[in-house]
């Protein structure tokens, strides 16, 4: 498993060396987007189009659109300057709560956590407690350049962290168009709703859900392959804008000789015909 980030939890006088994974992975298929004629990958460009040109990485910078239309730019110094200011290797466990305060619409991402280098007595010392306690640390860190609210609990004997988002990046229910007010409900209809929803009830088991779409897809290109439908296609030369210059120079020079080798070719022929025709007169 690969380690994203090295740093450390702290809460109170306590710090325990951490190694970060990330604990989830997006198993999704990823389709590419080709040409109908002849299977080639599409390229996309970046391109200005105000200039309409092609514009290469070191020509673009980074900008805040305050307005519609007007930009404020940041420079590379002073993006660095505030992740130097703010980057801290550092979980920052700031206040322990219940798990049950925290409703699942604030999750965002769940990380591993395993202990660092001599980190191992106070890592378990930590698991323990929050066990023992049945609390949840809320905690505060900075993943690429990105200060993130997050949780520690204890998941499976492993130190977990879950980002959350801060409140302010939770919309509001009240923007949500035709919500019903408190309405009168048939008791009728509410107890069999209940009852369904008794009938239906289990101990979650999430080994039973599966992404059926992406084992159909699978099949389905699987399927393809066995038959021989898939198609090899030629890379197109890449050809930059040097590249191009030399090979347009080149040819201007080829043309060059061949008109001198043509001219030099039918110098001579001339010369002759002319002689030929002095001594016939003579």
């Amino acid at each position: 498993m690969h380690t994203m980030w090295k740093g450390s939890i702290r809460f109170g006088l306590v710090n325990i060396p951490i190694k970060l994974f990330s604990a989830t992975e997006d198993k999704d298929i990823k389709l590419r987007q080709l040409h109908r004629n002849c299977h080639t990958p599409i390229q996309y460009e970046k391109k200005c189009p105000h200039c309409d040109e092609t514009v290469s990485n070191d020509d673009i910078v980074k900008g805040y659109e305050y307005v519609k239309g007007k930009f404020i730019v940041l420079t590379d110094e002073e993006l660095k300057e505030l992740k130097d200011e703010h980057e801290d290797k550092t979980v920052e466990i700031k206040d322990f709560v219940s798990l049950e305060e925290i409703d699942p619409i604030y999750y965002h991402r769940s990380y591993y956590l395993g202990p660092g280098e001599n980190g191992i007595k106070a890592y378990a010392l930590l698991r323990e407690a929050l066990l023992k306690s049945g609390k949840i640390g809320i905690a505060e860190i900075t993943i690429r350049s990105k200060q993130q609210l997050a949780v520690v609990r204890v998941y499976n004997n492993c130190l977990v962290m879950e980002t959350i988002h801060y409140p302010d990046e939770v919309r509001s229910v009240e923007n949500v168009p035709s919500l019903p007010e408190q309405t009168t409900i048939d008791e009728k209809e509410l107890s069999t709703a209940i009852m369904l929803i008794d009938q239906l009830s289990t101990t979650f088991e999430p080994d039973k859900y599966t992404d059926d779409y992406r084992e159909a897809l699978k099949n389905k290109i699987e399927e393809k392959i066995n038959r021989n439908e898939g198609k090899a296609v030629e890379e197109a030369p890449r050809q930059n804008v040097v590249d191009l210059m030399s090979a347009l120079q080149a040819s201007i020079e080829r043309t060059k000789k061949k008109e001198k080798a043509a001219k030099k070719e039918n110098a001579p022929k001339t010369t002759e015909k002319k002689k030929k025709t002095v001594r016939k007169k003579a």
